[in-house]
């Protein structure tokens, strides 16, 4: 296991944010100018500084265990029985003290053909992050596979700056230079938790064009253009080391008329192309949205969806559903409440891939741990790729990391990518125009 020494990026899950104060009324247009720029520019040199050290190129050159990924040699006349299994990169956030539900979340997703990056913030002390990969390291199915990887050093990143957007661009960025072969790309935090297996989501993707993005969006606006688009603000998450306060100005922007805004949720399912496309800086569009974004509240629901639903190369891609199940209040329809047990008949029937918004070691985890994903505490979910004997759920004999034996969530899930992909649903929800 290698610890990545990453340059100072915040990371995609925080505490709460601080109090806000508001700048000095007597501030010009000018600084609110050099505030944007400022922002823009320390967005850019985060993203471009190295994200590893040079002890993270052992992966590379080493080989992975030839029982999980044996040689194959290319038969011409072989027939292929079925599509070929794709591949995920998770980026997996957490805080002080979510070391537990880190590992806890690392394996109800675990499967040896992903790859996994950990991440905790700065407000966790490096003992934890060291412990966190200590831990990792023990694991036999991790140093077998070589990949999971833990960030070795990290930032703060506030929920309602655009230090989230660096942060997970950030972490895109290193799995993008970790392996080549991963197809899609999903930031989870220590609230969420897998409603299906491994082998059923690889093996629906499998059956699905890789050009496909899940992210929930919308082109309506009405509260937000008051309260989260005209705002301007400084996310010090983007430049100290230290947790600080965010700031509003009391100028309000104009909204843009070049492009068109568009709002979602933070959870999304993206493609490797579409990450290169944001990364990589191949098209002016990820700059000018970085840039605009940079001082709004809350931005980092707001710039996937508007990237992908202004691109002429990505949104015809977009389905409107992230496969995530989220609780809301009933009188706010707004705000998300924490997940019950109450709840997990409807959780389940929701068809999601994933749930967020659970308390640590919540009983209902432990529920969709023994009647969801079948498997036991502090083990890995079974796969097709697990020898063992049948409700062993030790995985201790490993097989071939291709084969998948999906289930009863995969059939849930089938029916409900079906429906997304209705000619009539799915063209009639894409960029919406409101």
């Amino acid at each position: 296991m290698h610890q990545h020494q990453q340059s100072p990026l915040p990371p995609s899950y925080t505490p709460n944010a601080t109090a806000t104060t508001a700048l000095p009324k007597d501030h010009s247009k000018t600084t609110l100018y050099i505030i944007l720029a400022t922002s823009f520019f320390s967005l850019l040199f985060i993203l471009s500084l190295p994200s590893t050290s040079s002890s993270s190129q052992s992966l590379i050159t080493t080989g992975r265990d030839p029982v999980l990924f044996p040689n194959r040699p290319i038969s011409r006349t072989e027939i292929p029985s079925g599509p070929t299994s794709p591949s995920i990169a998770y980026l997996i956030s957490g805080s002080a003290g979510d070391s537990a539900r880190i590992l806890r979340l690392l394996f109800a997703s675990y499967h040896p053909r992903n790859h996994y990056l950990l991440h905790l913030d700065l407000s966790a002390p490096q003992t934890e992050r060291d412990r966190l990969a200590v831990t990792v390291q023990s694991v036999p199915i991790f140093r077998a596979a070589q990949n999971v990887d833990v960030i070795g050093k990290s930032d703060y990143a506030y929920p309602r700056g655009s230090s989230t957007i660096s942060s997970t661009l950030h972490g895109a960025s290193i799995l993008l230079r970790l392996s080549s072969n991963w197809d899609w790309f999903i930031s989870l935090n220590a609230g969420d938790y897998p409603l299906v297996t491994q082998d059923d989501l690889l093996h629906i993707l499998s059956y699905l064009p890789k050009d496909l993005n899940f992210v929930n969006h919308t082109s309506y606006i009405g509260w937000k253009e008051s309260k989260r688009l005209k705002p301007i603000i400084v996310d010090t998450g983007l430049y100290l080391l230290e947790k600080h306060e965010i700031f509003y100005a009391t100028q309000k922007r104009e909204l843009p008329n070049a492009f068109r805004l568009f709002s979602g949720s933070s959870f999304a399912i993206l493609t490797r192309s579409f990450l290169e496309f944001c990364i990589l800086g191949t098209d002016n569009l990820p700059r000018t949205l970085l840039m605009y974004f940079a001082n709004m509240p809350y931005s980092f629901t707001n710039y996937f969806p508007t990237v992908l639903c202004n691109s002429d190369q990505f949104k015809s891609t977009v389905i409107n559903n992230n496969l995530q199940y989220v609780a809301f209040n009933k009188s706010l329809s707004t705000k998300p409440h924490l997940v019950s047990s109450e709840e997990f008949d409807a959780m389940i029937q929701s068809a999601a891939a994933f749930a967020t918004q659970f308390q640590f070691d919540d009983p209902v985890l432990d529920r969709i741990d023994q009647e969801i994903l079948k498997r036991n505490p502090g083990k890995v979910v079974p796969g097709g790729w697990c020898l063992d004997e049948p409700g062993n759920g030790t995985c201790s004999v490993w097989g071939d990391a291709d084969i998948l034996r999906p289930g009863p969530g995969a059939k849930r899930l089938e029916k409900c990518i079906v429906e997304l992909l209705s000619d009539d649903r799915y063209r009639s929800h894409q960029c919406l125009d409101e």
